[in-house]
């Protein structure tokens, strides 16, 4: 870049220099030539200009002008999760926000019970009302869209446990495992809640990602008696170093429909039990009663498992240099075409 000012004050002095001269009597013989003897850029000047400019592109090509391209790669590398979901048929029932029933001191009152049944019979026949595999499908789903980076599997489960989708980074081949579990899918109303935790297991314990995590989502209490209790079950988890959140969904104010009938089926599930397998792992139990409770539940958790994963940033550079180097030649080229025919000077 030093060069191009030298280029500048070279280009002055030579345009600036006297020519030489010859004094004549009279230009009338030369009053049909195309030179322009008294301008500052007569063709007689123009291959020094053209030099002139043919060099600072070259010198231009020399700077090496690039354009770069830049590249962020995110690491892959973070959680393993495993989410255990119970299918059984429990969880088609509905449960109903609590501002909807009556309270405690008001359940002598018939009047308001009356009251508030005709309220909760409304809520159930609207739009509004959800089944309980339903809005924990939705808030799965939000939660694996705010966990791009994460491998994450699901394991349903109801008196057994089957594998829907092993831990993998194809979220959307994921997800279209997950809307495909509906409640009662496999016929069976019982729960267990031991084997789905040693399937998360067996996932997760040859895993290399920096944390190993299940998250187990029931609305009833374990009674299969398998080879093993879920205590035992959560025990194991912790020895490959697997972290377990469980989460109790439904509430009191519940109803399934049986035959085109509401019937009040509240949850049953073991918040003593689940909270005691968390503790074993080093994790946490949760309860959510409704839709909402679920959401800030899922919002806890993906709180609670968060790594600052490295984002190196690679930069690709395209060189245009050629460009610039053919266009000062090419200007060379043509100042010398110039000095030789239009701007050849006579002696």
């Amino acid at each position: 870049m030093l060069l191009i000012p030298l280029v500048l004050v070279a280009l002055l002095i030579a345009l600036s220099r006297r020519r030489p001269t010859l004094i004549v009597s009279t230009i009338e013989a030369y009053k049909s030539t195309t030179l322009r003897i008294g301008k500052l850029f007569s063709p007689i000047r123009l291959p020094l200009i053209l030099e002139a400019v043919g060099a600072l592109l070259i010198i231009v090509a020399l700077i090496r002008p690039q354009f770069g391209i830049e590249e962020t790669v995110t690491r892959t590398e973070g959680i393993d999760i495993m989410l255990a979901l119970d299918v059984s048929g429990s969880m088609q029932a509905v449960d109903v926000p609590k501002h909807l029933g009556v309270g405690v001191r008001e359940q002598r009152n018939i009047r308001k019970q009356r009251a508030a049944q005709q309220r909760i019979t409304k809520y159930l026949n609207s739009n509004k009302a959800r089944q309980r595999i339903v809005v924990a499908k939705d808030e799965v789903k939000a939660f694996i869209e705010r966990r791009p980076n994460d491998r994450i599997g699901i394991i349903a489960f109801a008196s057994h446990a089957y594998t829907v989708c092993p831990p993998t980074l194809d979220h959307p081949f994921l997800q279209s495992n997950l809307e495909q579990l509906d409640a009662g899918m496999f016929m069976d109303q019982q729960t267990g809640i031991a084997e789905p935790v040693a399937n998360c297991t067996s996932r997760l314990k040859g895993s290399d990602a920096q944390r190993r995590v299940m998250v187990l989502f029931t609305d009833g209490a374990n009674n299969i008696e398998a080879q093993i209790k879920p205590e035992q079950a959560a025990t194991i988890a912790n020895m490959f170093d697997i972290t377990m959140y469980t989460v109790g969904i439904g509430s009191e104010l519940a109803y399934a429909n049986v035959r085109r009938r509401w019937q009040h089926q509240p949850a049953n599930f073991d918040p003593k039990l689940l909270e005691t397998m968390a503790a074993t792992t080093g994790g946490l139990h949760f309860r959510a009663e409704d839709s909402k409770a679920l959401q800030e539940v899922m919002a806890q958790i993906d709180k609670l498992e968060t790594i600052n994963f490295e984002q190196p940033k690679f930069v690709d550079y395209k060189d245009l240099y050629s460009a610039w180097l053919y266009a000062g030649i090419l200007v060379i080229l043509l100042a010398l075409l110039f000095e030789n025919t239009v701007s050849l000077k006579v002696p």
